[in-house]
């Protein structure tokens, strides 16, 4: 997964759609539409890939659902989230998305089903979530390839 994003490494994106279908399977009904988290432009042009368009457009291809790629921008550029607390993270992201485009009349009977590559505290997704409640959506969820986990310090 880190050579996904910080390496361009695509070899494996059929392989992570499928997983990502198999473990999320209660959320991509057949009338889901997945909504990749947007990068900035500037981390766009830096990186040149967007890792959440690339594993929407495979889990689409596995699933058959619509990808809505441009619905949500992100308008503000953030740091990197690596290495702040989860208020110092929703901080860092507050404000940051906006919706791009007028959404379909049909939103609110839409299950939108954010895509991003990792959930570390949740902080990215919340915000893309609450920008994509603003705009009228009544169903949000999220799938992400891979989650961080706090480690438990067994002796305590």
């Amino acid at each position: 997964m880190f050579q996904l994003k910080h390496g361009g490494r695509t070899d494996g994106l059929k392989a992570f759609a499928r997983w990502m279908a198999r473990a999320g399977h209660d959320c991509l009904r057949p009338s889901a539409v997945l909504v990749p988290v947007p990068l900035h432009p500037k981390r766009l042009r830096q990186r040149r890939f967007n890792q959440s368009l690339l594993l929407a457009r495979s889990l689409s291809r596995e699933t058959g659902l619509e990808v809505a790629a441009h619905w949500l921008e992100r308008v503000r550029a953030t740091p990197s989230q690596g290495g702040l607390s989860a208020k110092g993270r929703a901080r860092n992201v507050a404000g940051a998305f906006k919706l791009r485009t007028k959404l379909p009349a049909a939103l609110k009977d839409l299950n939108l089903v954010l895509v991003d590559d990792v959930y570390t505290t949740g902080a990215t997704l919340s915000a893309c979530a609450r920008a994509l409640k603003r705009a009228g959506a009544a169903n949000v969820s999220a799938i992400t390839l891979a989650r961080v986990v706090k480690p438990v310090d067994p002796l305590k």
